[in-house]
């Protein structure tokens, strides 16, 4: 069963950059699926965060 991630970049003034809702079978998919992301519109040194629909955070940068 898919379940629906979110992801979101954040300006340092708290501004979005992104905020994106994904799809993934479980909690380790969507921490890849979410690092392909950071990195494909390159955002990986930007603050962010992806939150699991139960509102665990499985990745996050500051």
């Amino acid at each position: 069963m898919t379940k629906i991630y979110k992801l979101t970049v954040f300006e340092p003034s708290g501004e979005k950059l992104l905020d994106e809702s994904f799809t993934a079978e479980n909690d380790e998919q969507a921490k890849e699926l979410g690092q392909n992301l950071l990195n494909e519109k390159n955002y990986q040194d930007q603050t962010h965060r992806c939150i699991s629909p139960a509102g665990q955070l499985l990745l996050f940068h500051r």
